[in-house]
């Protein structure tokens, strides 16, 4: 009988240690889950909040002004080429967009001007048509008292489609103007 009385007590401590090795982990699991999160929110103190911070804060979307669609002559030999070109401009705000629609007969005559020193083959390039939009995004910024840089030009020794070339490129300074870019909605040369 003494077999008995040993195999409920055997069973007993494997319950009793089975329990207190589920209460370690446990435990150790719990633990750990409380240093993570320590180390997670230290984390967003010293710079993860920040992101946060900036995200609750929303931007005002921009405002888009469309200009009149203009056609004008190019500057090909012969005189016989046009453009035609619809463009919207991209500003900060609505306020900003009440300043330029007060200079709008100035833009206008500068841009169609801007337009009709181009030739067909100038504005037929991906690079003309992204030049004339930073000339009419300076030609817009001009009454408004703000200047747009001139783009550096690129090394010729430089291959526009290697991008395995590092080239070292000042910082570009805070660019405060309102105008933030001129987009074309069309673009047609005949």
């Amino acid at each position: 009988m003494s077999d008995n009385t040993a195999a409920p007590a055997k069973s007993k401590k494997l319950i009793i240690i089975l329990a207190v090795l589920a209460l370690v982990l446990v435990a150790g699991g719990a633990a750990a889950w409380m240093m993570l999160s320590q180390r997670h929110a230290a984390e967003d103190e010293e710079g993860g909040g920040r992101a946060v911070a900036q995200a609750g804060t929303p931007k005002t979307p921009p405002t888009f002004l469309p200009m009149d669609n203009m056609v004008v002559n190019l500057a090909d030999p012969g005189g016989d080429r046009f453009a035609q070109l619809g463009i919207t401009l991209e500003l900060a705000d609505g306020k900003t967009a009440d300043q330029v629609k007060a200079y709008m007969p100035t833009i206008r005559s500068g841009v169609l001007l801007l337009l009709s020193q181009r030739t067909s083959d100038e504005l037929l390039t991906r690079e003309g048509k992204e030049k004339l939009a930073v000339d009419i995004r300076r030609e817009v910024s001009r009454p408004l008292g703000y200047s747009v840089p001139k783009p550096r030009k690129r090394s010729a020794s430089r291959d526009p489609l290697d991008e395995d070339v590092e080239e070292e490129e000042p910082r570009p300074r805070a660019d405060t103007n309102p105008v933030r870019q001129v987009l074309f909605s069309s673009f047609i040369i005949q």
